[in-house]
This record gives structure tokens, C-alpha cells and sequence, in this order.
């Protein structure tokens, strides 16, 4: 990749570790509903503002915007809502960690539901290296008799699990005609427009006492940068190195989330979760296929 490609996938990479930190700041007052609706409830006119300067035209038709309906659950509603929840009890680091298993549930997720993209042996032991990996997190927990963060970790799982399934789903947006751009705008909005009255009727924000500075700002980061700029971001990139080079990013996330959670937060991250992290970040090393690509001695450069 350029150093222009770089330097934005390491942004990229920084504004979605940010995420799991704003998060863990705001949810020390606000409820997850509330969060998420801000989230998109901010981002969605956001990117609105800003897509005549982009030059991208709004989705249109009756059946693009219910495909896209679709793609805002499970996008956007569903796993940020388990996110949040699971942040609840959950370091934010830990948290960024988990949310790199994506990548695993999409070959499996591909797999069963696609004919062009079969699971083969590298990618199938990456994604069992990957499980084993969350297996470590999770597991020491169990031996030491402590099991308060399963529930959060099975909400992470199906998170991510979420966000697989939407990449395949996605691809019904692509046979549309729907640009990534006019897709990002249009599940944002179609997500604010779900979450915001749900959080409305369930957590009912007036009888809250107000958020404090830290918190309100924690959710116009989490909300412009980490959603509305990061989505300008990832297309950019993608369009820069493409979506091979795009994967890089998962890698990156959860240092930076670990990294802000540590200074700032002052979070602990222990040592099984390193270890998962490890077993993880091999995972994907072997579903990214590169390396392997360049260990692989090349047939017939000799003589």
C-alpha cells in the first residue's frame, strides 16, 4: 500500500479503537439504548451534510430502502446495542479484542451461505485458532469460578456474528446498485430511525439526570468520528488498496482500544486476554492468506 493508504488505515484503526473507549465512558451514565441512538441519532445527519461535497446522490426506491433496512440491523442496531451491553461489564480493550473475531464468523457465515466462497483448510484452522483464542479469554474466567463476564462475551459473539452476517447480506445492496457510500447513510439513518424511539420508550431520557461533559462528549466522538468520519475513511480506503489491504485494520483495532483503555480508562488487561488476542491475531493471519502466500515457495523459479 501508498503511505497515504497507510496512514488512513492507521486512522481508520485509532477513530474504531476510539469507539470501544468513548463507550466505556459513556456508559458509565447512560443506558445502551440511549448510546446507540445518540450513535446514529449524530452520525446520520452528519453524513447527510456532507454528501454533496461528496458527490454521492441519496439511495432511492421503495425496495433499496428496505434492503437497507435490513442492513441497519444487522449492521448497525444489532451489534452496537449487544456491544454496549456487554461494555457494561467488560473492559473496553477486552471488548476491541472480541469484536476481531468478525472476521472468523465470516468464513463460516460465507461459507453457508454463499457458492463462491467455500471455507478451505487455512481458513477453517484460522477460524478455529480464532475460537480456541476466545475459548483462553473466557475459559480461565470459568476455572477461577468467576463467570460474570460470560454473559457479555456471548453478547460480543453475537455481535460480530451480526456484522458477518451483514457482510453477506451487503451483497444484496451491491445487485441494487447501491454504492458502500449511499449504503453507509442510508443504514445510519435507517438505524437512528429505529433506535431513537426505542430508546424514547425504554430508557426515558427525561427522567435521567443530565449527562456530564465527559459524557456528552464521549457521545459526539463516538458519534462523529468513530461513525460518520470513520465511514468516509474505511471507503476511502477501500477504494485506495482495496478491501484485502482493508482487512488490515482488524489487527490494529484492538491496540489502539487497549492502549486508550489502559492510559486513560485505567483499565487492566490481563494476561489470558493477550493470549487470546494472540490465538486470534493468528486466526486471521491464516484467513487473510497473504503470508502464508509469501512463505509458500514458488513452483518453477528454479533453474
Amino acid at each position: 500500500m501508498s503511505a497515504r493508504a497507510w496512514s488512513l488505515l492507521l486512522l481508520l484503526s485509532a477513530l474504531w479503537g476510539g469507539s470501544f473507549f468513548f463507550v466505556g465512558v459513556a456508559v458509565a451514565e447512560l443506558p445502551p439504548f440511549s448510546i446507540v441512538a445518540a450513535r446514529v441519532g449524530l452520525a446520520a445527519p452528519v453524513l447527510w451534510a456532507v454528501l454533496p461535497v461528496l458527490g454521492v446522490a441519496p439511495p432511492r426506491g421503495r425496495g433499496v430502502w428496505w434492503a437497507i433496512g435490513g442492513m441497519a440491523l444487522l449492521n448497525n442496531a444489532i451489534p452496537f446495542s449487544l456491544i454496549v451491553w456487554a461494555q457494561q461489564t467488560l473492559p473496553s480493550g477486552v471488548a476491541a479484542i472480541l469484536n476481531a473475531t468478525t472476521p472468523l464468523w465470516g468464513v463460516v457465515v460465507a461459507h453457508v451461505a454463499t457458492r463462491d466462497e467455500r471455507i478451505t483448510a487455512p481458513r477453517l484452522v484460522g477460524a478455529l485458532l480464532g475460537f480456541a483464542g476466545v475459548a483462553v479469554m473466557s475459559g480461565m474466567d470459568v476455572l477461577r469460578g468467576a463467570t460474570t463476564a460470560l454473559p457479555a462475551t456471548a453478547a460480543m459473539l453475537l455481535a460480530t456474528f451480526s456484522y458477518a452476517c451483514a457482510g453477506v447480506y451487503g451483497r444484496r445492496l451491491g445487485r441494487l446498485g447501491v454504492a458502500p457510500m449511499q449504503a453507509a447513510l442510508g443504514q445510519l439513518t435507517a438505524a437512528a430511525l429505529l433506535m431513537v424511539p426505542l430508546a424514547l420508550m425504554v430508557d426515558a431520557p427525561w427522567r435521567r439526570s443530565i449527562p456530564s461533559v465527559a459524557t456528552i462528549g464521549a457521545l459526539a466522538g463516538l458519534a462523529i468520528l468513530c461513525t460518520a468520519v470513520a465511514y468516509v475513511l474505511y471507503f476511502r480506503i477501500l477504494a485506495l488498496a482495496g478491501a484485502v489491504n482493508l482487512l488490515l485494520v482488524t489487527f490494529l483495532v484492538p491496540v489502539s482500544a487497549i492502549l486508550l483503555g489502559t492510559l486513560v480508562l485505567g483499565e487492566a488487561v490481563a494476561a489470558q486476554h493477550l493470549a487470546g488476542m494472540a490465538l486470534i491475531g493468528a486466526g486471521l493471519v491464516l484467513i487473510d492468506g497473504r503470508l502464508l502466500a509469501r512463505l509458500r515457495p514458488r513452483v518453477g523459479t528454479q533453474g
